[in-house]
């Protein structure tokens, strides 16, 4: 069975697109939340005078720049101070083309503090007791290095330099693609800044965890977060929660049928073998079954369409409701079958 990527019916994008009705009204919940360009102060600091700017930077993010150190750019925490100090002097001096691009793009980055600002107010919304950072810090760490959106301490810090768009040069290099395959750095775009934001959220609210359930059971668990995702972030295409691409997404609403078949005809709903489970839920660059432009990930899709026929039958369940809810008793209740 191939998941053929033909002419869509019109009725498809209905699908793709995401509805605004009855998205409830955030405006008034306060949430104090302030960026700090720390990308911009290193890069700032005169090459000649590194050892007084440097200190002058430690003294104004002693936190952070303790963690970009030895977190972001990996060095020993016993390195002397002034053989740190040279380090982060070399990296700045090698990354500032890097800088000045992301700067064409993240010079006024208050659109991106307003989205994220946004996320969080249907965060407080949804989960009013959970304690959301107030702080945002930017940086730019290496190409290759882990993570574009983590947690430190009260802050959402973002790496800016895997957030430059697709097309960036950069991005397409051995060097790069090596770390991050293209199926992965096509969501390097601004846009998934806030969506980044709120995924490490849901890690933060709700940690994963391997288990050896069955594999339908981690399918709509997966389901779970994508739904509180798309609460979470009710303004932004589906596609970008789930991340794949725009044609993607149409073609899984396509051929849905076709996809759940593919589960109930190979017999793998019930399988607990990490191996089978991983070949459709989690980062792949394609589910091999349905075609070459398939996307991976489609379990996470079908477990996610599962939790929204749940959810449609019980609309009085709150987000927090739903994530405690058993997994085999949400797939038993749907009877899910496109």
């Amino acid at each position: 069975m191939r998941l053929t990527i033909t002419a869509l019916l019109i009725s498809t994008v209905l699908f793709s697109c995401k509805s605004h009705d009855n998205i409830p009204d955030v405006s008034n919940i306060k949430v104090d939340l302030t960026t700090e360009r720390f990308d911009k102060d290193l890069f700032a600091i005169d090459s000649i005078n590194f050892p007084i700017g440097y200190q002058q930077l430690q003294a104004k993010y002693p936190d952070f720049s303790g963690f970009f150190s030895t977190q972001i750019l990996g060095l020993d925490p016993k390195w002397p101070a002034d053989t740190t100090m040279q380090y982060v002097g070399q990296f700045a001096r090698s990354y500032k083309a890097v800088y000045d691009t992301s700067e064409l793009i993240f010079n006024d980055f208050s659109k991106y503090e307003s989205d994220i600002k946004q996320s969080v107010q249907f965060l407080k919304y949804y989960f009013p007791a959970y304690i959301a950072p107030t702080k945002v810090i930017t940086y730019i760490g290496p190409l290759d290095g882990y993570g574009d959106v983590f947690f430190s301490n009260d802050a959402f810090v973002i790496g800016l330099q895997l957030h430059l768009g697709k097309n960036y040069s950069q991005y397409k290099t051995t060097f790069v693609n090596d770390t991050y395959p293209g199926y992965i750095s096509q969501r390097f775009e601004p846009s998934y800044i806030a969506v980044n934001c709120m995924i490490n959220v849901m890690n933060d609210m709700y940690p994963e965890k391997e288990d050896d359930r069955p594999m339908v059971d981690q399918m709509v668990d997966k389901g779970k977060r994508l739904y509180v995702l798309s609460k979470l972030l009710p303004y932004t295409d589906e596609y970008k929660i789930i991340g794949y691409t725009e044609q993607q997404m149409k073609d899984c609403y396509a051929h849905e049928g076709q996809v759940w078949d593919m589960f109930v005809q190979n017999g793998t709903l019930q399988v607990t073998d990490k191996n089978v489970i991983k070949t459709y839920i989690g980062e792949s660059p394609k589910t091999e079954e349905l075609g070459e432009d398939a996307p991976g990930n489609i379990g996470s899709f079908a477990g996610w369409q599962i939790v929204k026929k749940y959810m449609k039958n019980n609309p009085s369940k709150t987000l927090p409701q739903l994530m405690s809810t058993d997994a085999d008793a949400i797939f038993q209740e749907t009877k899910y079958k496109p």
